[in-house]
């Protein structure tokens, strides 16, 4: 078989898992859904719970043309994210393939012509529940369970799209079940046959999943924790459980880890994107993992870029300069056009003159993204029929959540301090 390129080893090595047990290649590919539609999704799902094993999904039709078209050096769509860097500029694709390039022979040999491959997956990213204690602006219902009681609260679902059949009482029961009988069994068989070698801890919040501290101490006490690489995206907000601190008691005990701490701006304006943000908790928090890690790999402030995010990237920048780490930037993902929290929402004009103001101080990987948005289609470009509808329903969403939650600093507010030409774009969205 061929060995090409763009061959990603995801596929052969990972295995990923939503909050409602939708399965993937990763977290980031496009696919079209099973049962509910994730934001990423390239196509609805049928609106009623289908779910597959892990052994039904691994070498299932999909996933063996994943691995076919893989091995005749195809790009596929499912990879956009990768392909079009529409997350980051550093796409996932390279760390798998950096990871576990020490497999990519054996992977090649072992794969059957049919696309079928018997090694079962040694990298891990299992989101056992959307529980979470922040609302943050760019995500939703399906990744908090806070955003999940607020839509409830306040009548906010829309039971007709298929998409929100997961949120059904009986529905619910039936995810419940297969998370609490088939899913962990999955991860535990894992776990006790010691063949979890890296694994992605991310949510919902991590820290909060009574889960993720039961099988870490596990892995440690099998005596596996000098085998695994772990990684997180967690909001800090807490690092410790029931005596047990993520650091000294976890993470001390691992081949390798990495911590990204999402941040997306500091002091109030980093409270308003991240309902739930106490900052001056986060600092605390990510300041003793510094203290404790052995290289500056190890702590990151994971950065996505808003539109009230462009204001903050020259803070953030000199935050990591005073904690000596680095930052992973991403933009927030935007696939309609009415995600208004995107800093492609802006006209391209405005767009351009904001970033030529702040790039020739932003260097590293803030600077990467920043360049990458004056390539990439701004909503008007790519929806011109329905840009003006689309920033019209996502102000009115904004605003109406600012008024559920009693924001006393709104977005307005945020874009008058930051650009008063951006500010009076978002003022006459009418």
């Amino acid at each position: 078989m061929n060995n090409p390129d763009n061959l990603c080893m995801a596929p052969w090595v990972h295995t990923y898992l939503s909050p409602q047990t939708e399965r993937r290649m990763c977290c980031a590919s496009r696919e079209p859904a099973a049962s509910f539609a994730q934001y990423i999704d390239t196509a609805p799902g049928t609106g009623s719970y289908h779910p597959q094993t892990l052994e039904q999904h691994w070498n299932s039709e999909h996933m063996r043309n994943v691995r076919r078209r893989m091995l005749a050096g195809e790009e596929l769509p499912e990879c956009a994210v990768c392909n079009d860097r529409l997350l980051n500029t550093d796409v996932y694709r390279s760390y798998f393939n950096q990871l576990f390039g020490h497999r990519r022979e054996q992977a090649i040999a072992n794969t059957l012509p049919d696309g079928t491959y018997h090694e079962l997956p040694v990298s891990w990213d299992y989101r056992f529940s959307n529980l979470c204690n922040f609302k943050c602006r760019m995500c939703g219902d399906m990744l908090s369970s806070a955003w999940e009681s607020e839509q409830r609260q306040h009548s906010l679902i829309n039971w007709a799209n298929p998409k929100n059949g997961w949120m059904l009482p009986e529905v619910r029961k039936e995810i419940s079940q297969f998370q609490d009988t088939i899913i962990e069994q999955e991860f535990a068989r894992a776990v006790e046959q010691h063949r979890v070698e890296e694994v992605y801890w991310v949510g919902g919040e991590p820290l909060m999943y009574e889960q993720h501290w039961r099988y870490m101490q596990r892995i440690i006490e099998l005596g596996d924790g000098q085998n695994v690489y772990a990684r997180y995206n967690t909001n800090l907000s807490r690092v410790d459980y029931r005596g047990v601190n993520l650091y000294s008691d976890i993470l001390s005990g691992l081949r390798d880890w990495q911590v990204c701490a999402s941040l997306d701006g500091t002091g109030a304006t980093g409270e308003y994107i991240r309902t739930g943000l106490n900052y001056e908790s986060w600092l605390a928090n990510f300041k003793q993992g510094r203290s404790l890690a052995t290289n500056r790999r190890q702590m990151r402030i994971d950065f996505t870029l808003t539109l009230p995010g462009l204001g903050e990237v020259q803070l953030i920048q000199e935050l990591a300069k005073e904690l000596d780490v680095d930052v992973l930037a991403k933009v927030i993902f935007s696939f309609t056009p009415d995600i208004i929290l995107s800093p492609l929402a802006l006209p391209r004009r405005l767009l351009d003159d904001y970033i030529e103001s702040i790039i020739p101080n932003t260097p590293g990987a803030l600077r990467d993204i920043l360049l990458q948005l004056g390539t990439r289609p701004t909503f008007e470009e790519q929806w011109p029929a329905e840009y003006q509808a689309g920033l019209r329903k996502g102000k009115a969403r904004i605003e109406q959540l600012e008024a559920i939650r009693g924001d006393r600093l709104t977005l307005a507010d945020i874009l008058f301090k930051q650009d008063t030409k951006i500010y009076e774009w978002y003022k006459n969205i009418t």
